[in-house]
């Protein structure tokens, strides 16, 4: 049986949960997520984890990543990910991986990026399976018309990791940019 480490992080939103293997990362949640006890059964019974209290390289990597993201000082996570999953949540994962810091798509434009235009709702819902929060960064998808849409953090959540990176990145800039939530720039 392969056994994941958990961990308890803080963070300016809330204590996360981490999970990880000597290979790699394959959860981060927010304790409060409803879908948490769901995500840690099937880690458990589908793919033949056992999960324990602990430490390892992985889960002090994430945490000290974490800091700095929430800092300002990190734009591009390196800890290593392990996601089990069926093939086409692997593949909308990977495309959320992706999507660069200080941007967003949209649920169909991911589906016509990925050659299947009428999938919107099925990458909503893989989008919504997805156990790495922030790393692995669902928030940064929304709404054809520009709105939060849904969030396993909650929507108060989501708009603080998109208000956080937009700072970052117009500071980054040195110009105002685009607030596509807010319909405004901002600058740092």
């Amino acid at each position: 049986m392969k056994t994941l480490v958990r961990k308890s992080i803080q963070t300016p939103l809330g204590p996360m949960i981490a999970m990880a293997g000597d290979d790699g990362l394959s959860l981060l949640e927010f304790h409060d997520r409803p879908a948490l006890p769901v995500e840690v059964e099937e880690l458990e019974k589908r793919y033949g984890y056992s999960i324990e209290p602990g430490h390892n390289a992985v889960l002090e990597q994430i945490e000290a990543e974490l800091a700095d993201y929430f800092a300002g000082k990190l734009t591009g996570f390196e800890t290593p990910l392990v996601l089990p999953g069926m093939a086409f949540q692997r593949q909308i994962w990977s495309t959320l991986h992706a999507i660069p810091y200080g941007e967003t798509r949209t649920y169909g434009g991911i589906a016509r990026d990925l050659g299947k235009p009428g999938s919107s709702r099925a990458v909503g819902a893989a989008n919504g399976q997805n156990r790495v929060a922030i790393v692995v960064p669902c928030h940064r998808v929304i709404g054809a018309d520009g709105s939060l849409t849904g969030y396993g953090g909650g929507q108060r959540r989501k708009r603080f990791l998109l208000d956080l990176e937009h700072r970052i990145f117009a500071g980054m800039a040195g110009r105002p940019v685009f607030h596509p939530v807010t319909a405004q720039g901002s600058f740092l």
